[in-house]
């Protein structure tokens, strides 16, 4: 994939999504669409060439491109894939990209208050964190799950676009 003009970005967009929640419904017809418009847009099934590596090409790719839209559903913390993109997808923000969260079937304040799944999926992080028994990885673990909650927190404050998944 060639970068366009001298540009340091391979992408005009990064698409983060849970992908048992959207990925064949809205998140298929948003990267449809964005491709129809011109825009080239990663997406983690077919973006990334066999035999590579997701942990090491999904933030490389985060990196490599101006914006990101976040699709925030129900069961989105459920991933720490999910998260970890998030995580990066807000560094990369603080840097200049663009991200807009679009929240598919919750709302805003759902996921800033990680209240309904996103409290059932914290809660089970946080027992995971009490009952690791090695000191170390007990506060390295403390310390990411209190990271996703930063980003959630941090995402649910930008401007984006509320979408009720009935509607």
């Amino acid at each position: 994939m060639a970068t366009t003009s001298g540009s340091p970005f391979a992408y005009h967009v990064f698409l983060s999504f849970r992908g048992k929640d959207t990925r064949k419904n809205f998140t298929d017809h948003l990267y449809t669409y964005l491709l129809n418009a011109g825009f080239q847009t990663f997406r983690d099934d077919d973006s990334i060439e066999r035999g590579k590596y997701l942990k090491v090409e999904l933030p490389k790719a985060i990196k490599q491109s101006r914006m990101s839209i976040v699709v925030l559903s129900e069961n989105y913390a459920s991933s720490t894939w999910c998260l970890n993109e998030l995580v990066t997808i807000l560094e990369c923000e603080a840097r200049g990209a663009a991200v807009l969260p679009v929240f598919y079937g919750v709302q805003p304040s759902e996921v800033r208050k990680l209240e309904g799944n996103f409290k059932t999926e914290f809660d089970t992080y946080e027992n995971e964190v009490k009952a690791e028994g090695d000191h170390k990885r007990r506060t390295e673990l403390a310390e990411r799950v209190e990271g996703w909650k930063a980003a959630l927190r941090q995402v649910a404050d930008l401007t984006g676009l509320v979408y009720q998944a009935d509607e």
